[in-house]
């Protein structure tokens, strides 16, 4: 199984060659002794994010310029300047290498690398093919490389060819490379006289990662950008598993243009995970049109969106739209505190603004909870009777005036169902807003729970909101609701989310099932499966099927309905047979032998007129009283098996209300999926229904995941539907399937 491995055996082997230094040969090896030593699943793939030693990349002691330049007006010396600049501020030594040059800026120039009086850490390699210096770094023990240089596989065909080439050389050499096609975002200037978390940054595109690293200019921390280009060695994984280690990283925000690998995500979204660090991430490629510029900019493969969507949602990873969300949502998960509830109370001077936002902050799934009739009263010390407190918090606008202001922010601030205030002020009104806004600031700094503002005025250059709020590093402040509510959203979830995570890569199986060894036995390599044989692949897993037999005469179908008890279903089985019931090829509810026989010679007659080549008939129990579910496999071209939930039948296709997991995943992930259905209403009994077995639906779904782990790419498609779910207690049975074998 060591070939199903979708990529990500090759990403961790290289990951073990520059860690390691070893040979390709050795390297083998080492994934030899990781098989045993449990760090491989069932299917031959990694467990554990490698966390690459990224330190000398940002803090390097010695860095090389290959093909320095003080020639004004060439693209090389302002490249050149500003790498001085950098290295200065980061204590490094800078050499400039030129073959024809004797100096550079006025420091000696020297032909190569290797005349160079030390070995370096870095080299960045202002040439327009990278490709012929690789072989030189690697000679000179270089740990890390910058390629500036385009025209690889964002161009193209023949420019993914040359980036493979690369990519190859770079795995031979031994040294981890950024790019190519990949900008000076590394070596920008962070202000160092910001404390607290900071951000770090990774973009696939320089100018998308702008509005974060301005973030600096409000006061918030940015410690370290990776602008990963067309990632041809180096990639967003590696960084999310590194930053996710560093201490000073309160937060990782990524825009996102395509994923290289989608293993190597999940395992460092995991790392990420256990850390409790937060990721918050763009990624393009919602719509067709999305999905085809980022293809074409970086050369990726974006993935079916819902997948990705899923599988992010599944590890943790906030999922933005906007840049402004990126920004707004990332400042706030690096800097706050954990919440110490996840109640949120709206505060505001005007009736309406309070009711508007907590209508959207309601609909967003944050919970507003009615404060007591205690702590109403107490509100109401301060705020006329006839205003509503119970939440939200209408103080009618005066009280904000005078002393009064700061005893209501404290008197819910101190209510221990509350987390989160927030306080929505939608334009400065002198002088109620100013005063407003440093009480706000004032008893921020006096509790540990959450205090946000939204700043409305379109201006921005009042001093309550520049010098106030954007002073005070404990209040979040926003320009818009929508940003706010999104933000705060993302912060309780992650809390929640990261309170309870267990990885699933802990439990993932290491080694085969008895029921893989039956199943191998039942694949036939390059073709699909019949029903009958399909079926036979569910019960290797345990997965239960209704009573049938397959026939091949009348004679034997009449015996055969005996056997499995009136009244019976009659289906055509045939290893190409995906769509029976629109030939015709289905007989329901036959309750009597002369119904068998007839439908018997109705069902070969029609499979000898449509030219369909049959194993047999199936003879089945019929199954009835249930909800029809359908539950599946399919193969992602950058997460490999995944399964899928849905409603089933004829509603699969008509409503496709389906909830996708990237395996493994365990129990609750299987039941979050059903939570996720619009129709989950079903499951729990409508118009008088009974409800249904869900722990048994839950059952199969954990059963066709350890199926997908276990049979890898063998198993390129598998569709159960429809599997009749039962009432409660009484499971569940697969009445059809079908299975594509690679």
């Amino acid at each position: 199984m060591l070939g199903s491995t979708h990529g990500t055996l090759t990403t961790d082997f290289r990951a073990r060659v520059v860690a390691c230094g070893e040979e390709p040969h050795a390297a083998v090896h080492s994934m030899a002794a990781a098989a045993a030593e449990g760090d491989l699943d069932v299917s031959g793939r990694p467990l554990h994010a490698p966390v690459p030693d990224l330190d000398r990349f940002f803090r390097p002691e010695s860095v090389a310029v290959i093909g320095a330049s003080d020639t004004e007006g060439r693209p090389n010396t302002g490249i050149t300047r500003q790498l001085i600049a950098w290295a200065e501020r980061v204590g490094a030594r800078l050499h400039p290498v030129h073959p024809t040059r004797e100096s550079v800026f006025g420091r000696a120039c020297a032909p190569s690398v290797a005349d160079l009086p030390e070995q370096v850490d870095l080299a960045v390699l202002l040439v327009g093919d990278p490709l012929p210096v690789i072989e030189e770094l690697a000679q000179a023990k270089v740990k890390f490389a910058v390629a500036f240089a385009s025209g690889f596989a964002e161009t193209g065909a023949e420019g993914a060819a040359a980036q493979a080439r690369l990519a190859a050389a770079v795995e031979r050499s031994g040294l981890r490379l950024l790019g190519p096609n990949t900008n000076l975002n590394a070596f920008e200037e962070f202000r160092d006289d910001l404390d607290g978390p900071a951000i770090a940054l990774i973009t696939q595109s320089g100018h998308q990662g702008r509005p974060v690293y301005t973030l600096q200019e409000l006061g918030v921390r940015l410690s370290h950008w990776a602008p990963t280009g067309n990632e041809a060695d180096l990639e967003t994984s590696d960084f999310i598993a590194y930053f996710s280690q560093r201490p000073e990283v309160g937060a990782i925000a990524c825009y996102v243009e395509g994923l290289k690998d989608g293993r190597s995500f999940l395992l460092a979204a995991d790392r990420a995970a256990r850390a409790g660090v937060p990721v918050v991430a763009v990624k393009v490629g919602r719509t067709e049109t999305g999905a085809r510029m980022a293809a074409s900019h970086t050369g990726k493969l974006t993935g079916a969106d819902q997948v990705v969507d899923a599988a992010m949602r599944q590890f943790g990873v906030i999922r933005v739209d906007g840049l402004d969300e990126l920004q707004d949502t990332a400042a706030l998960l690096a800097r706050a505190r954990k919440p110490l509830a996840d109640g949120v109370v709206v505060y505001s001077i005007s009736g309406g603004t309070g009711a508007h936002f907590s209508d959207l902050a309601t609909e967003a799934g944050l919970s507003l909870p009615v404060l007591s009739e205690a702590k109403q009263a107490e509100l109401h010390t301060w705020i006329p009777s006839y205003l509503n407190v119970a939440n939200p918090v209408d103080n009618g606008g005066h009280p904000v005036g005078d002393w009064r202001g700061r005893k209501i922010i404290d008197a819910i601030l101190a209510d221990p169902g509350v987390g989160v205030l927030i306080c929505p002020i939608t334009g400065p009104f002198p002088p109620m807003s100013d005063k407003l806004a440093q009480d706000l600031v004032d008893a921020a700094e006096a509790t540990d729970k959450l205090v946000c503002v939204i700043w409305g005025s379109p201006v921005g250059t009042e001093d309550a909101y520049r010098t106030t709020l954007l002073g005070s590093s404990r209040v979040a402040t926003f320009r818009t609701f929508g940003n706010c509510i999104t933000a705060v959203k993302a912060y309780l979830d992650h809390h929640r989310f990261t309170a309870s995570y267990r990885s699933p890569f802990d439990e993932a199986p290491r080694t085969p099932s008895p029921s893989f060894r039956k199943a191998q036995a039942l694949m036939r390599p390059g073709h699909q499966l019949s029903e009958h044989a399909a079926k036979q692949l569910l019960r290797a897993y345990g997965i239960r099927v209704p009573r049938e037999q397959l026939v091949t005469s009348a004679a034997a179908a009449v015996r055969a309905a005996g056997l499995v008890g009136y009244p019976v279903v009659m289906k055509a089985s045939g290893a190409r047979l995906a769509h029976k019931t629109e030939l015709g090829l289905v007989k329901v509810g036959l309750t009597s032998a002369s119904q068998v026989r007839d439908a018997y010679r109705e069902l070969t007659d029609i499979a000898r007129y449509e030219d369909v080549e049959l194993d047999g008939i199936l003879v089945c129990q019929m199954v009835e009283r249930g909800v029809e579910m359908m539950v599946g496999v399919t193969q992602d071209a950058l997460f490999g098996p995944t399964v899928t939930v849905g409603l089933g039948g004829v509603l699969v296709e008509v409503l496709h209300d389906a909830a996708v997991r990237v395996p493994p995943f365990g129990e609750d992930q299987a039941r979050a999926m059903l939570g996720e259905l619009r129709g989950r209403a079903l499951l729990e009994g409508v118009r008088g229904g009974p409800p249904v077995d869900v722990d048994a639906l839950v059952e199969v779904v954990l059963r066709v995941q350890r199926m997908a782990l276990e049979l890898g790419d063998d198993l390129v498609e598998l569709d159960i539907n429809p599997l009749m779910v039962l009432g409660r207690g009484q499971g569940a049975v697969a009445l059809d399937a079908l299975a594509v074998c690679r």
